[in-house]
């Protein structure tokens, strides 16, 4: 028979050297292995067994056993709620003690781990006040003090809890984050959908055919356009729709940044390159491994950088600033500029080796004076974009400021199509955007230079029809007036009415007419 202080020492012991441990920084299922390990050893507890409960229901999963022959858990082993001894603990949340295992009926031995003819002790793992996390069981190698053996096993189970709580709050929120990775993705993909692009004219339709085949590939592409046409746009579309998906798209401006940051930026330092290098930093390439880099501003970088940016677009290889090791990425490269690369090859502000690596697949984008059949609904979409950075406010674009925006030439393109819109969204009191808005926001003043006709079967003005409903009479007697030439006697005519009833609702409508 054990002696009662002899077999407080051993428990004492042990629960010193379960609590290094669970201190230890080894992982959460090694640490559970080696306290039933140490309960064996030190507090004559064998046979020991650790389940946890599954994040996604009330199953306990065994993921810690401890046999007489060390030989480790074959198959995956879980109890339900009341399923055996284990699953009676997870049910009542109490601790168990059996004297004799051989006259326990609802013992299963499932995993032949136990000696039936002696006792067994099974204590919860609660987390908490009320979270029961799982349970930890063993047998004592006697039946001497079963009441204080429980009790010891109760302490080591708290013990435990701790590590087990970390590690559930720990493996939510890596599942979380998974979610919103995958959500983020999916909408990313969703959003960069071919069919979600903006583009209905022919040389967008050229554009986005080009985008298509290009996905189906590898290879480096150079996106060509003016500021503000949407190169970011289609590097994303092709990124999305590629097999690399669902790899890191990254992405960098090389305007924005001198060569030697540049230089740290794209390909990393190592620890005390540099004054300020206090740690190693991974650089862009190194990070886009089996992703995407898009290099926007590609033509402002120096004639210097360029035969470095050169040889890691060639090789896939560089060295971090600072380093003598040589790492190898796989990395798609997308560029972009707005310069005329081959005038500044010409002059000798770009390589010339670097313009051919760089223009495998070049992709010119229209400016938008040569697509403005596409205004209508770009100028709705970013309405609603302008509408949730507004905190949701409703806002509403007539057919008349429509009409205005297709009547400019927009040498900021996109950008400045955005601008406007939100520039009238702010002028407007109640949200809805008219041509009087549009002039308010000083857009009127801007139509010098008029656009370029859209073609016939896109015009506007060639296909108004003034029985249309969704027009309102304030709209329909602009559009008239519009195609009249601001003659009211020619409108009067367009809406059937007479001279007089135009005056009249011109007058009452608040419409402003147009000195021509």
């Amino acid at each position: 028979m054990v002696e009662r202080t002899e077999l407080v020492e051993h428990e004492l012991d042990a629960l010193y050297q379960v609590s290094r441990v669970l201190n230890g920084t080894l992982s959460l299922q090694d640490k559970l292995r080696q306290v039933l390990e140490v309960l064996h050893q030190r507090a004559g507890m064998r046979a020991g067994l650790i389940t946890l409960r599954e994040l996604d229901s009330d199953a306990l999963s065994v993921c810690a056993v401890h046999r007489e022959g060390g030989e480790p858990l074959d198959d995956k082993v879980s109890y339900q709620p009341g399923e055996g001894l284990v699953g009676a603990i997870l049910d009542k949340g109490d601790t168990l003690i059996v004297e004799r295992l051989a006259e326990e009926p609802r013992f299963l031995g499932k995993l032949k781990l136990y000696d039936p003819e002696l006792p067994f002790i099974g204590s919860p793992i609660h987390v908490g006040d009320n979270e029961m996390v799982g349970v930890l069981a063993a047998q004592p190698v006697a039946n001497d003090w079963l009441r204080d053996r429980a009790r010891f096993m109760e302490m080591v189970a708290n013990l435990i809890a701790q590590s087990a709580g970390l590690l559930r709050s720990m493996e939510q929120k890596q599942r979380d984050l998974a979610m919103e990775r995958d959500q983020l993705k999916q909408t990313l993909r969703k959003n960069y959908r071919f069919e979600n692009i903006i583009g209905h004219a022919q040389p967008m339709m050229r554009v986005l055919e080009l985008v298509r085949q290009v996905s189906k590939w590898n290879t480096t592409v150079l996106i060509r356009g003016e500021s503000g046409t949407g190169k970011e746009v289609i590097a994303n579309a092709i990124h999305y729709n590629s097999a690399c998906a669902n790899g890191p798209f990254l992405r960098l401006n090389c305007a924005a940044l001198p060569d030697n940051l540049l230089e740290s930026e794209l390909f990393g330092h190592e620890k005390g390159a540099f004054s300020g290098a206090v740690t190693l930093r991974k650089g862009r390439f190194e990070l886009a491994h089996n992703g995407t880099l898009f290099l926007d501003e590609i033509g402002e970088i120096s004639p210097a950088f360029q035969a470095k940016l050169l040889r890691v677009i060639q090789e896939g290889e560089f060295e971090r600033v600072g380093g003598s090791q040589t790492l190898k990425v796989n990395v798609r490269i997308i560029a972009a500029t707005n310069r005329d690369l081959e005038y500044e090859v010409d002059e000798g502000r770009f390589r010339e080796d670097l313009y051919y690596r760089l223009n495998v697949m070049p992709i010119h984008l229209p400016p938008l004076r040569e697509r403005l059949e596409d205004i209508p609904e770009l100028a709705r979409f970013l309405l609603g974009r302008i509408s949730k950075q507004q905190g949701g406010r409703p806002l509403e674009l007539k057919e008349s400021a429509i009409r205005l925006l297709m009547r400019y030439s927009w040498p900021g393109n996109v950008r400045e199509l955005e601008n406007r819109i939100e520039r009238a969204a702010i002028m407007s009191p109640d949200g809805v955007i008219d041509r009087d808005v549009l002039a308010l926001s000083g857009f009127e003043d801007d139509l010098n230079t008029p656009a370029p006709k859209p073609s016939s079967a896109s015009s506007k003005e060639a296909t108004i029809d003034f029985t249309d409903e969704s027009l309102d009479e304030r709209e329909r007697v602009i559009a008239a007036l519009e195609q009249s030439g601001w003659v009211q006697a020619k409108a009067a005519r367009l809406l059937n009415m007479t001279p007089r009833q135009i005056a009249y609702r011109v007058q009452t409508l608040n419409i402003k007419m147009k000195r021509i």
